[in-house]
C-alpha cells in the first residue's frame, strides 16, 4: 500500500456515523441494512476501546422548531414525522454502542459541544451529511494526535461517503469498514480506493489494532 495512504492504527480514531435507533431495521424511519452491520460495528468499537484509541459517535438530530435541517428533510420534519427528534428514544445511539443508561445530552450537542461517553470516547452532533461540517471533530482529532480515521455506520451513499471525502481533503488517512457500513456495495469500492481509502473488514481492523 502507498506509504502516503497506509493506515496508522497506532494513531487511529473510529468514527461511527448516524447509528441511531430510528434508523435501525424495522423502525419507522429505517435505513435498510443498518441493523445487519451493527454487530460488526460493535466489535470494532470494542476493539478501539480495548486498544485505548479514540471513538467518536456522530449523530443527527432534527428539531422541528429549527430551520437548520437538510433541505430534503425539511418537509418531513415540518409535517411531524418525528424522525431523530431531540430527546426521543429513536434519537439515541443504537444498542451496544454506549452504556445502556446513557442518553444524549441534546442541549449540549445542539450547542456544538462534545458529550463524554467514556475516556477517549465522545458523541458529536453534525448538522448535515459530513462529520466535519460545522463540528469540532477536526479539533478533537487533532488534540488526540489522530492521523487515521476509521469510518463506519449508516448509510454509505450519504453521510459515510461525505465524511470520507471530508477526512481525505483534510489529509487524514482513511479506512472504511466495509462490513460495518449500511448501503455499501462492492461496486463502489473503486471510487474509494481511487482516493486512497483502505477498505477493511471489521475483523481486519480489530486485528490491526
Amino acid at each position: 500500500m502507498d506509504q502516503h495512504t497506509k493506515p496508522h492504527f497506532e494513531s487511529a480514531a473510529l468514527l461511527t456515523i448516524d447509528m441511531q435507533r430510528d434508523l435501525l431495521d424495522g423502525e419507522p424511519f429505517c435505513i435498510p441494512g443498518t441493523s445487519a452491520v451493527l454487530p460488526a460495528l460493535q466489535r470494532v468499537a470494542t476493539g478501539f476501546r480495548n486498544a485505548g484509541r479514540p471513538v467518536v459517535h456522530l449523530v443527527r438530530l432534527y428539531d422541528p422548531g429549527s430551520e437548520d435541517i437538510d433541505r430534503c428533510r425539511r418537509a418531513d420534519v415540518a409535517s411531524g414525522a418525528g424522525m431523530l427528534r431531540p430527546g426521543s428514544d429513536g434519537s439515541q445511539l443504537a444498542p451496544g454502542l454506549a452504556p445502556p443508561d446513557m442518553v444524549l445530552d441534546t442541549a449540549s450537542l445542539l450547542a456544538g459541544r462534545p458529550q463524554d461517553v467514556a475516556p477517549r470516547e465522545w458523541i458529536l452532533y453534525k448538522p448535515r451529511w459530513g462529520a466535519f461540517y460545522r463540528t469540532t471533530l477536526h479539533d478533537l482529532l487533532s488534540a488526540h494526535e489522530v492521523t487515521t480515521t476509521v469510518v463506519a455506520g449508516c448509510n454509505f451513499p450519504n453521510c459515510p461517503r461525505t465524511t470520507i471525502y471530508e477526512a481525505s481533503e483534510r489529509d487524514f488517512r482513511v479506512v472504511m469498514v466495509s462490513d460495518a457500513v449500511s448501503g455499501f456495495s462492492p461496486t463502489e469500492a473503486d471510487e474509494l480506493t481511487a482516493i486512497g481509502v483502505a477498505l477493511m473488514t471489521a475483523d481486519g481492523v480489530v486485528a490491526a489494532l
